[in-house]
């Protein structure tokens, strides 16, 4: 009598101050984690010269952290249903926390890319809580709202992370970068603590949940040195290193085993089951897609604008941060769009159609461009990125059975990590060999004692001995000066090189959007795809 009339009491939610004060909690921690993933980016150089070390050295803060992550993305709400909501993320709040501190306080390489791990479990996790208790914070109607409010986070602060961090690089030194987040940090676990409410029976399930201890380990094998090999695998020469030929063994044997595994079994920590649903299966090639490129974008953009065109990181950051503006203005429009029913697809064909716009343009730009020149292309990227988020999350689900949202969500946000690093893994690469090309192909074009060669040779030397007077040492400084101008030249013509093969990735997987389910989801659907986003998010 007593369960039945509980269950029958209508849900009671937050209003007024406490749901302001949620709101304001959820999506600071989100955007806190989400810096994090690429505000140390521009802090590489004095971070490897304070701890004494290389950048291929220091850069593992950026691989350890992402390993973690992608790790425990798809773990995450099996670990809040076993531990409780609430209880876990309180719990990562606060190892993220310290780990940020510790990572601050690091004196050697080993030590803050141990924190950095750390930090990176917590921080995965605070991105998935975070929105599954913003959405409790609103009933069913509302919830478009709300996932409005955390796409604007989850846009906002990948791209603030570079210009935060560019700024305390230009006027500070690196352990801030980290030391920021410990106010945050303290702050918002004592506001989660005093006004986030448990849900009925959380944390209470433990006897009825059996552990896959089997599936987790292979998981984190095979996913973890998966991302090793994408992450490292240039600064280790691919193959030619044994841990990158042991790792690719590794993660094919530990995905194929965590495959099989999970589909035997009864309670899988992640039930594969789900990708049977053709919808599901052709809607994370688009989100793969997706990863790839926004994840190479933000890559390729920031180091062509700081190592060809000589953006300072606070410059570069700023590029990024004026036209992201366009895309978080956008994310509650097109959420509230979708709560009426409006089908995802005809915002992932528009979004694809951008980001593949924002390519080409940005490949047909030359090289004596300014910032304002990057600003028109970008802003289109961002308004791409707002077309193609939340109505990809939707399409993940349509077709699943309800109890099936959060598993279809969870698979397809851990793709879009693995396209990310694919498309980094992949950049790199391209970058290098068509670097490799066109340099050969200047030289080839000036060949010793051209007309041309000498004429540009004496230009520069001539120049030279009018400023400094150094006869002797000026046609030796005039080599340098025409070699860097090669260097600078055959980068540049890599880069764009890159813009235009994301921009055929997109291209060539648009047609499968014909697999996709044209569904126009009930308000109600909407509402629990939402809630489901927000739990495997």
């Amino acid at each position: 009598m007593s369960t039945s009339y509980a269950s029958a009491q209508p849900v009671v939610y937050p209003t007024g101050l406490a749901r302001a004060i949620i709101v304001i909690t959820t999506i600071s921690a989100a955007i806190m984690e989400l810096v994090d993933t690429s505000i140390v980016n521009v802090a590489l150089n004095d971070m490897s010269g304070s701890l004494g070390v290389s950048i291929e050295d220091i850069s593992w803060v950026i691989t350890s952290y992402a390993i973690a992550n992608v790790i425990i993305i798809p773990l995450t709400s099996f670990l809040a249903e076993y531990f409780g909501r609430k209880n876990y993320y309180i719990v990562s709040m606060i190892v993220f926390t310290i780990a940020s501190y510790m990572c601050g306080n690091s004196h050697s390489l080993i030590e803050i890319i141990v924190w950095r791990f750390v930090q990176g479990i917590g921080g995965g996790a605070l991105l998935s809580t975070s929105q599954a208790i913003l959405f409790d914070a609103f009933p069913p109607k509302d919830r478009p709202k709300a996932s409005g409010l955390f796409g604007m986070g989850i846009v906002l602060g990948p791209t603030l992370g570079p210009t935060l961090g560019g700024y305390i690089i230009d006027h500070h030194s690196w352990p801030l970068i980290f030391m920021i987040n410990i106010p945050i940090g303290i702050i918002a676990t004592v506001l989660s603590f005093t006004f986030i409410n448990k849900k009925p029976n959380e944390g209470k399930k433990k006897d009825e949940i059996k552990i896959d201890y089997t599936g987790i380990l292979l998981l984190m094998v095979g996913i973890g040195c998966l991302q090793y090999v994408l992450e490292r695998g240039e600064s280790e020469d691919w193959f030619s290193s044994e841990v990158i030929r042991v790792c690719t063994v590794l993660a094919a044997l530990g995905l194929i085993c965590f495959v099989f595994y999970e589909l035997s079994i009864k309670q899988p920590a992640v039930n594969l089951k789900v990708m049977g649903n053709r919808n599901l299966a052709f809607t994370t090639v688009f989100t793969f897609v997706a990863g790839f490129g926004l994840y190479t974008s933000v890559f390729v953009f920031p180091v062509l604008a700081q190592r060809v065109l000589g953006f300072t990181a606070y410059e570069t950051g700023l590029s990024l941060l004026a036209p992201t503006l366009a895309a978080v203005v956008l994310m509650p429009v097109i959420g509230i769009v979708m709560s009426k029913g409006v089908s995802p697809i005809p915002f992932v064909i528009v979004g694809y159609i951008l980001f593949s716009v924002y390519s080409l343009m940005s490949a047909s730009l030359s090289i004596d461009v300014g910032r304002d020149n990057f600003f028109p292309p970008l802003l289109i990227r961002a308004i791409g990125i707002a077309f193609c988020q939340l109505p990809l999350i939707n399409q993940a689900v349509v077709g699943l059975q309800p109890k099936d949202y959060a598993t279809g969500i969870g698979l397809n946000n851990m793709i879009r990590q693995l396209g990310g690093a694919f498309g980094i893994a992949i950049a790199n690469n391209y970058i290098g060999n068509r670097y490799a090309d066109h340099r050969s192909n200047l030289v080839s074009a000036m060949p010793d004692g051209s007309p041309l060669l000498m004429e540009r040779l004496n230009t520069i030397t001539q120049g030279i001995i009018s400023k400094t007077g150094d006869f002797a040492g000026a046609s030796k400084k005039a080599l340098v000066i025409l070699n860097n101008t090669v260097e600078r030249q055959a980068y540049y013509l890599a880069y764009l090189d890159t813009f235009r093969l994301i921009a055929i990735f997109f291209l060539v997987v648009l047609p499968l959007v014909v697999f996709l389910k044209n569904k126009k989801a009930t308000k109600e659907e909407t509402a629990a795809q939402m809630k489901a986003a927000a739990e495997a998010h």
